[in-house]
């Protein structure tokens, strides 16, 4: 049976987040490493310290649903770590198996919604934050990403190494690569074995530190909904409100949408960015809503 790294490192990254002060503990001498000690969080699980010890460790054990329901009040982890821990501490403990290469096929039905959404920008994510497809609003607010080598349509890829990603989201642009790197941790969870994942964070740890720090801070995102600031060369400053859907029946499949307050000038922006984005298209002889993306990409 092989060793669970993947379960040890997420708690241990979780212990030391936690503030000893915070559960009544004051001790006389500062503490040499952050966090509280294993024993206090055993204590707090209801679990022996050998036995979390030795999870930590990343002995080949699989606690029960009760036990990880436990260490997770313990470590106060919120809904979305809650779901990375199950995950982590269920990954097969056996001989790894490559999953096979498959393809992720966007519905002709979701083309059609993303053309019909008008001026919301809108994209959809699938594995590994790779970009599936987008309609003309998103291509023309965040990236063309249907004229990028499909290699490099991945939203952290994107987001980490293209300086014009970094330059729209502007002070926003930590908390959306840091957003996206969680989002590739939990799809990283639900597929241990798949080999792209790997190469991919391989590629990042070595082409940004500040991906290796987000990544080894075990950092875990279900996208959900929020606001975002960008400015755009093109628009200006825009604040726009965030939503991230999943679709029923294609769980690795979630829809992104950027909309703006009515009336509001990141609403006027939005307008003058479509009708920028309409001329831009005829101009080089595309309709302006056609697909930009394939229906499928290699990346399983």
């Amino acid at each position: 049976m092989e060793r669970n790294e993947g379960l040890g490192d997420f708690l241990r990254a979780r212990r030391a987040a936690l503030d000893p002060q915070q559960f009544g503990i004051r001790d006389a001498a500062p503490r040499r490493v952050p966090g509280l000690r294993r024993e206090e969080l055993a204590a707090l699980a209801g679990v022996s310290v050998d036995y979390y010890t030795r999870l930590e460790q990343g002995r080949p054990i699989t606690p029960s649903e009760a036990v990880l329901d436990a260490l997770a009040d313990a470590l106060q982890l919120d809904p979305a770590e809650r779901s990375y821990l199950h995950a982590v501490a269920r990954r097969p403990a056996t001989s790894r198996r490559r999953t096979p290469r498959t393809v992720q096929k966007v519905r002709p039905g979701v083309h059609a919604l993303l053309a019909r959404l008008g001026d919301t920008p809108a994209f959809v994510l699938g594995r590994r934050t790779d970009i599936l497809a987008s309609n003309r609003m998103a291509r023309a607010l965040l990236a063309d990403f249907g004229a990028m080598p499909v290699r490099d349509r991945n939203a952290v890829r994107w987001v980490i190494l293209d300086e014009a990603a970094r330059s729209l989201f502007a002070q926003d642009w930590e908390k959306a690569a840091s957003m996206f790197v969680g989002t590739l941790r939990m799809d990283a969870a639900r597929h241990p074995d798949d080999t792209r994942t790997a190469e991919l964070v391989g590629e990042l740890s070595m082409r940004s530190d500040r991906f290796l720090r987000w990544w080894s801070g075990q950092k875990v995102v279900e996208p959900s909904h929020g606001t975002k600031t960008l400015h755009h060369p093109i628009a200006g400053r825009l604040t726009l409100r965030t939503e991230a859907l999943t679709f029923p029946g294609d769980p690795d499949q979630t829809l992104f949408t950027f909309l703006a307050d009515p009336g509001s000038p990141s609403d006027e922006a939005l307008t003058v960015l479509s009708a920028w984005a309409t001329d831009h298209a005829r101009a080089a002889g595309s309709t302006p809503d056609a697909p930009k993306t394939p229906r499928a990409t290699p990346y399983g």
